[in-house]
């Protein structure tokens, strides 16, 4: 699952622009000395079988012996240059879909500190390895203004930097946000990673929360994922249309999250 996980988020930068993912290579840090050579084969075969699922092709790669595991690969893909994607871009009356539930980051805090369920350990797992493959291909058929995928700084870190790039304003529905199962349950008993505070901190000037909402869904918002969905600014006419092809396909079900604005102070408010 490691390998698998590792593979989809490296080949999730290719989707996020609009591209094919075509050649991969493995990278791999490996402390050969402390750990059973069938460990490292273990990651491989996930990461081989993700690479294959995508459609590319795994060409060579690099090892190291390291005192800590650490596996990642580079991906090269192709895409049309009229159909390169963009993180910025987004206009006034786009509305804001997002592709894969947030809280990732918090429920494998909650899996070190064996906190979590087994049914929550496989969702969590599960939405990691799933690739964003379906999500940018679905794209092909529409007109997005800005795409890009959710990662290390969380749904509001990147969308800040969508929204700061474009010159607009983002209008985020915290209700309409999809959260893994039993993310605000672990949020509440304090398991929260160190990413996410950090986060939710850095983006303190740049976001409006609703007085509604109590700090431990400022922290879920902000929270830091691996291999998260993508966040995409399109037209209304289209979000709809898009969001029902997508959700006819995918194991995870893209939801309408928010609305794009003219500039305002703020370059994010959460209602």
């Amino acid at each position: 699952m490691f390998g698998q996980i590792a593979a989809a988020n490296a080949l999730s930068d290719v989707y996020a622009m609009g591209g094919v993912p075509k050649t991969v290579l493995n990278i791999v840090g490996f402390p050969i000395k402390k750990l059973p050579h069938e460990v490292l084969a273990q990651i491989l075969k996930g990461a081989s079988d993700k690479v294959a699922e995508s459609g590319a092709v795994i060409a060579g790669g690099h090892s190291i012996d390291d005192q800590e595991p650490k596996f990642g690969l580079s991906v090269t893909g192709i895409v049309h240059p009229d159909r390169i994607l963009k993180n910025v871009g987004a206009q006034p009356g786009d509305v804001l879909v997002l592709t894969k539930p947030i809280g990732v980051g918090i429920l494998t805090t909650g899996i070190k500190r064996d906190k979590t369920s087994a049914e929550q350990e496989e969702a969590v797992t599960k939405t990691m390895a799933e690739l964003n493959n379906l999500a940018g291909e679905a794209l092909d058929a529409f007109h997005p203004n800005a795409v890009t995928d959710v990662t290390g700084f969380g749904l509001m870190g990147h969308a800040h930097e969508m929204a700061s790039g474009s010159n607009v304003t983002f209008e985020i529905q915290y209700n309409h946000v999809p959260l893994l199962e039993g993310t605000r349950e672990l949020a509440v008993q304090g398991i929260v990673p160190g990413g996410s505070k950090a986060n939710h901190q850095w983006l303190m000037d740049n976001v409006e929360y609703s007085e509604a909402l109590e700090e431990v869904d400022e922290l879920i918002l902000c929270d830091a994922i691996t291999s998260g969905g993508l966040l995409i600014s399109l037209p209304e006419e289209e979000a709809h249309e898009y969001v029902n092809e997508f959700n006819k396909k995918g194991e995870f079900k893209a939801s309408i999250i928010g609305k794009v604005t003219d500039k305002k102070e703020k370059s994010i408010y959460v209602y």
